[in-house]
């Protein structure tokens, strides 16, 4: 009996020690993508002094009946703020829409048009189901190998490092004039999503739709799809 209560605290001793080594693991993963590309995080000015920018990939997030998110609204605003002051001459919406009644880029190049970009100087990636997706993407379909991301701080690490790792020069400007609901949820989920794009960068999968190549120096309305 007494063998087996050893046992028993052993192996619970063994899993505790696991469930530490991993959660360290985790956090170190962690911490190495945060600080490789902290440094290339950057301000709209800042971004101005940048030359021969391909082009400024806006990420796409929710839409609810047509309208954007306010973290999406953000996130459009940022890249529309960086075109008309001339950071880039294009821009990439690039998002969800792997479903006909779930449509993320049409509405992000909808609000560009709206605020003023014309519409040859938007694509659209409708296959960015994934950050990873939406990088793999802008280099291989886009043929972008410098580019300006926008999206929120606790995303541009993430996307940053993924961006390195499939070898397109990356910047960041971050798009939170605002709190969002929700926030500590986000940002435990993200430390799991930078170790997860970790591994992948390591094994580099295809995305899961290539297809043509569209260069992002031609006319943005062959993506369009209405």
């Amino acid at each position: 009996m007494k063998l087996k209560r050893f046992g028993f605290k052993k192996l619970v001793l063994s899993l505790v020690c696991l469930a530490v080594l991993c959660a360290c693991v985790v956090m170190i993963i962690n911490c190495f993508v945060v600080f490789k590309t902290k440094d290339r995080i950057i301000t709209t000015r800042e971004a101005l002094d940048l030359t021969d920018v391909d082009c400024i990939l806006v990420l796409g997030a929710g839409v609810r009946n047509g309208a954007p998110s306010a973290m999406l609204r953000d996130r459009i605003d940022g890249g529309v703020e960086l075109y008309l002051a001339g950071a880039s001459p294009k821009i990439i919406m690039s998002g969800d829409h792997g479903r006909k009644d779930y449509d993320e880029v049409n509405v992000m190049k909808d609000e560009a048009l709206e605020a003023g970009v014309p519409s040859e100087d938007v694509f659209m990636d409708h296959a960015g189901f994934s950050t990873y997706e939406s990088m793999y993407r802008a280099k291989e379909i886009f043929g972008a190998d410098k580019i300006i991301i926008v999206t929120q701080k606790y995303h541009l690490f993430r996307a940053l490092y993924i961006a390195e790792q499939l070898g397109i020069e990356a910047y960041g400007v971050s798009a939170d004039p605002r709190s969002y609901r929700g926030a500590v949820y986000r940002e435990v989920r993200e430390v799991l999503a930078r170790n997860k794009d970790f591994v992948k960068c390591i094994f580099k999968p295809e995305p899961t739709y290539l297809g043509e190549a569209i260069p992002v120096f031609g006319d943005g309305n062959q993506t369009n799809d209405k």
